[in-house]
């Protein structure tokens, strides 16, 4: 039988067919897998990024991070999925947190490269946009990592990305926002600047 995933419904099994399906360098194709349902499992992703299993805080950096491998988002709901077996989960904000930003290039050229806590590596960009919630009081920025899932960009991050910012006029309107990858994403609007 080699190859084959067996079916399970534990966590232990979630986490054994999640390694075995991440063994590759490159991330399973998670958009091909849709099996049906199988249930709920009791995993939360915590606003801060934690994870947590049956009230416990997930601790083993490795398990979560296979884990993270195999998240599908279908509409507002979120699954640990193998070829087999989709179970959904619980996230309070966004899958990830994108715990450091760099940049490379000025203005229209600059690129924009985020770090996940749990190692993804995303430039943002057209296809991976970076957009922002609330109001100024209270900015909540946020990247596109893949499929669907976002991460809440940390405030440290987002305070980097504003001392990097410019305005730009978008569509009649000024805003002040940040260049990636040739897009311009709005952060705030030029007149909240003061």
């Amino acid at each position: 039988m080699s190859g084959q995933i067996p079916v399970t419904s534990s966590f232990e099994g979630i986490a054994e067919a999640a390694r075995d399906a991440g063994k590759g360098k490159t991330l399973p194709p998670v958009h091909l897998w849709n099996p049906p349902l199988s249930g709920d499992i009791d995993i939360r992703i915590a606003k801060d990024g934690r994870w947590y299993h049956e009230g416990g805080e997930i601790r083993r950096a490795p398990l979560v991070r296979v884990f993270s491998t195999i998240l599908k988002r279908e509409g507002d709901e979120t699954f640990l999925v193998t070829p087999v077996e989709k179970w959904r989960i619980t996230v309070e904000d966004a899958a990830f947190v994108a715990v450091d930003v760099e940049a490379e290039g000025r203005g229209e050229t600059q690129v924009l490269r985020f770090v996940t806590n749990v190692g993804d590596v995303v430039e943002a960009g057209a296809e991976t946009p970076i957009r922002v919630e609330g109001g100024e009081e209270d900015p909540a920025p946020y990247v596109m990592v893949r499929g669907g899932l976002e991460a809440r960009i940390d405030r440290k991050s987002f305070y980097r990305m504003v001392e990097m910012g410019e305005e730009a006029e978008i569509d009649g309107a000024r805003h002040f926002g940040i260049w990636s990858g040739g897009t311009f994403f709005p952060l705030i609007a030029a007149e909240a600047l003061g």
